[in-house]
């Protein structure tokens, strides 16, 4: 009997509060060993990843090598920079005055009527400059008085969403449908009216541009039909991310000052890249017998270009990357704070971590971003070259769907990294194996919330724009030019507002993966933030995991 019963004991085991899982130091001969190893490394799995929180602490340096492969491309490219200024050729700027000479075999300066050429072109600006002069003025007015009722702007939609979201979705959601239907019957009414537009564009046109307007309006009917039951979810979604960006309004002037360091950084790259364009010497070239003198640039002056660019693309890439991970590492310590109270110098931190110890992950995502993009638009280009043929068009199927795959592992990735600390790879399969392992569809908050806030916006901004253009033809005698005018303030504050639509996706992204982490440790860290976030469909993809 005592032998019989030591396999049951042994099996129940596990769920004594005084005895460990598998604490024997010899197995039972009637336990299958198998099944007991991947027990134990399930519930090792489960134990090392329940460790994952904020890191508060200091955190070491991670995927250096690809911090210092950016550091050396960015001294090449300003060595190369200063000695492209430091060797220039001032002959450039007057090719136009050289020509050959035939007894010194050599190209030589002459006389040139430069001077005519300068009076004649200012006599020309004079004339278009008292011609514009008034529309200028306009759109220089109207713009800076568009970028400063923005930033208040942002703030009243941040409060607007923040406690009255479903409010402002659902007054919103009609002149998505509104708007487009007015601009198109307004357009082709006004060019049927106006001599000019109905002699350029012929009736049979406009009725065809109209009705593919209205096509297009109609599919924008069907999606939000199609969506309807989602849109209570993705109001608590924004919701409760308005209430997250709220409490981190430091953000706002963060961000954009990283923009403005990116825009620092590009300025001697663009005058380096203007003055290598000097680099180079002034050569006789024959053609069908006749000589001619040319400008022929130094052999290094292509691959400095390439570098040049290279670098700029990068590092805007890395500007978004760093970004985001600022972002996310700000929310990610309001998230995990207990009893509401925010942590004091948390974007300080979160700026430390970013151009410190994960520097060189942001730079591996970046370049990786970076890549992305360069091989979408070779396959957008080859597509634009009427490439036929079958393997092509699965080619390229099957290299867009790579490339969104990495882009979605990518958004998830920075974010996870901010949070803990972790380099690139190891974060991307911890995400990974996160989302997995909790059957959650980051899919539906990264498409729903996103087109539903650039609806808004759109809405918003056209708005605007229409009042800016009653108020010119009011005020003003610009005529036709108030439309350009209002177009422009459209425009500004579309960038305005579609930034702050930018800073509160990677809000939701955030707080999307500190939900997963809550969720697999058991916690509750965000009371409202789970009410919200339980109600997200499952997953089908993912495989339930194996409960011991």
């Amino acid at each position: 009997m005592a032998s019989s019963e030591e396999p049951n004991n042994l099996i129940e085991s596990p769920s004594s509060p005084t005895q460990p899982l598998l604490t024997k130091s010899y197995p039972s001969p009637s336990i299958d060993e198998t099944l007991l190893h991947s027990q134990q490394s399930h519930v090792d799995d489960h134990t090392q990843f329940l460790q994952i929180s904020y890191n508060y602490g200091p955190r070491p340096f991670k995927d250096l090598t690809f911090l210092i492969l950016f550091i050396l491309i960015c001294l090449s490219t300003f060595v190369f920079g200063i000695f492209s200024i430091a060797h220039k050729n001032p002959n450039f700027s007057s090719l136009s005055s050289f020509s050959y000479d035939p007894k010194s075999s050599s190209c030589t300066k002459v006389s040139s009527f430069n001077d005519q050429k300068v009076l004649l072109l200012m006599n020309f600006n004079g004339v278009l400059s008292s011609k514009n002069e008034s529309f200028v003025q306009g759109v220089i007015w109207v713009l800076v008085i568009t970028f400063i009722l923005s930033l208040p702007m942002v703030y009243g939609i941040l409060l607007l969403l923040k406690h009255y979201t479903k409010q402002l979705v659902y007054v919103s959601l009609p002149f998505f449908i509104v708007i487009p239907i007015g601009v198109n019957v307004y357009w082709f009414v006004a060019c049927t009216i106006s001599s000019t537009c109905s002699d350029a564009l012929p009736l049979v046109y406009r009725i065809l541009l109209l009705i593919f307007v209205f096509l297009v309006i109609g599919v924008i009917v069907w999606i939000l039909v199609l969506n309807w039951h989602r849109i209570e979810l993705t109001i608590n979604i924004i919701g409760v991310a308005s209430d997250g960006l709220s409490r981190n309004l430091g953000l706002f002037g963060v961000v954009p000052c990283l923009k403005l360091g990116l825009i620092v950084f590009y300025v001697p790259i663009v005058v380096f890249l203007v003055f290598a364009r000097f680099n180079g010497s002034i050569v006789v070239r024959e053609s069908k017998g006749l000589f001619k003198c040319e400008w022929k640039q130094d052999s290094w002056v292509p691959a400095y270009y390439a570098l040049a660019i290279l670098t700029m693309l990068w590092s805007a890439t890395i500007m978004f990357e760093a970004k985001a991970y600022v972002t996310s590492a700000t929310i990610a310590q309001w998230y995990f704070s207990k009893d509401d109270s925010t942590p004091k110098r948390k974007i300080r931190s979160s700026l430390r971590n970013a151009f410190g110890p994960s520097a060189g992950t942001i730079c591996f995502s970046g370049l990786l971003v970076c890549i992305v993009r360069m091989v979408r638009a070779a396959v957008d280009s080859a597509r634009d070259e009427n490439n036929s043929g079958i393997v092509n068009v699965v080619l390229q199927c099957c290299v867009r769907a790579f490339l969104a795959a990495v882009d979605f592992l990518n958004k998830f990735t920075i974010n996870f990294s901010a949070i803990t600390g972790e380099a690139y790879c190891s974060s991307a399969r911890m995400t990974y194996e996160l989302l997995r392992r909790n059957l959650m569809s980051p899919v539906f908050v990264e498409t729903i919330s996103s087109r539903l806030l650039a609806g808004i916006i759109f809405v918003l901004s056209a708005v605007y724009a229409v009042v800016v253009c009653a108020i010119l033809n009011g005020v003003t005698d610009l005529g036709v030019s108030s439309y350009w005018i209002a177009l422009l303030a459209w425009l500004l504050l579309m960038v305005v507002l579609g930034f702050f639509v930018h800073l509160l996706d990677n809000v939701i992204d955030t707080i999307y993966v500190c939900y997963a982490i809550d969720r697999d440790r058991a916690e509750v860290s965000k009371p409202d933030v789970h009410h919200v976030y339980v109600q997200l469909p499952i997953s089908r993809s993912a495989r339930t995991p194996l409960n011991v």
